[in-house]
């Protein structure tokens, strides 16, 4: 039988390079397991790790062994989807001594419809209760998300609330809802709340993120195989880009977010000056002509 030790080695933490990995982050406190390091990691992962889908959109593949993960992401000025994240953030994890487990989501953003768990986060067991750490969204929560059926968080750029809840036919689990933001074709609570995505506490391994990530890199009918995106979470201030669309959005700021149009010859600079991702002239060679 395995155990739960045994489980929590399959995350390879042994590839990691720690030292790296925690000065990338800038994370200069304590590495024991304890609530207020969990807190520091979660941070400054959000903060520090990038979220783009580029590597998708050059060669519809993306590698997840955690020696090619941290190159491209801790090595290079480059970041990485939710499957990425979580492969680097359960690495370090399991060498910092915590115990947690991985689950998928599915991503909902006010929609009805079932959609396919491709979304990974980290459930961490600590002092008794069980913390969602979701450093891979992109705009992530720049807090942990204790797992009660009430939990409200205001993390200073966003506001959360976690729900248990049916989140498929016959099927309990969680839902994190957020503010619609007051769009009128999406489904919402009665007081303007959407539900960002659900999941279910079925644990998941590196094989299972193989298959969810395959999927979202390489097939047609993926919504992160063929469009570049790119999110930066800043804790005033939050860059998005949507191919050539690239919008600002300054919570606690009246009015809309800036949103502006850029032309193909734009976009490597403003990944390098908005977002810090640096591509190879080969890269933005082959980035190009898929912005046109």
């Amino acid at each position: 039988m395995t155990t739960h030790k045994e489980t929590l080695r399959m995350w390879n933490g042994d590839a990691l390079d720690l030292d790296a990995y925690l000065a990338h982050l800038g994370h200069e406190g304590d590495r024991t397991p304890t609530l207020a390091t969990l807190r520091a990691l979660h941070r400054e992962h959000v903060l520090s790790v990038r979220w783009e889908n580029l590597e998708a959109v050059l060669r519809k593949s993306r590698p997840l062994d955690v020696p090619s993960v941290q190159a491209k992401m801790i090595g290079n000025p480059r970041g990485g989807t939710c499957f990425e994240h979580v492969t680097l953030y359960a690495a370090a994890l399991e060498r910092l001594g915590f115990e947690f487990f991985v689950v998928q989501g599915r991503v909902r953003m006010g929609s009805a419809k079932i959609r396919p768990e491709t979304h990974a986060m980290v459930i961490v067991e600590l002092e008794g209760k069980r913390w969602l750490s979701d450093v891979g969204f992109g705009t992530s929560p720049l807090e942990l998300i204790e797992l009660t059926d009430a939990t409200d968080v205001s993390d200073g750029v966003g506001e959360y609330r976690l729900r248990r809840q049916e989140v498929s036919p016959g099927e309990e689990g969680w839902a994190l809802y957020q503010p619609a933001g007051g769009r009128e074709e999406i489904e919402t609570t009665s007081d303007g709340w959407m539900v960002r995505h659900t999941f279910t506490l079925h644990r998941q391994y590196p094989v299972d993120l193989q298959v969810a990530n395959h999927f979202g890199a390489s097939s047609p009918r993926s919504p992160f195989s063929d469009r570049v995106l790119l999110q930066r979470l800043h804790p005033d201030r939050v860059h998005l880009l949507d191919n050539r669309q690239l919008t600002t959005v300054r919570p606690g700021v009246p009015g809309p977010p800036q949103t502006r149009e850029l032309e193909p010859n734009e976009v490597p600079k403003v990944l390098t000056d908005i977002f810090g991702i640096e591509l190879s002239a080969e890269d933005i060679e082959l980035l190009l002509p898929k912005l046109t």
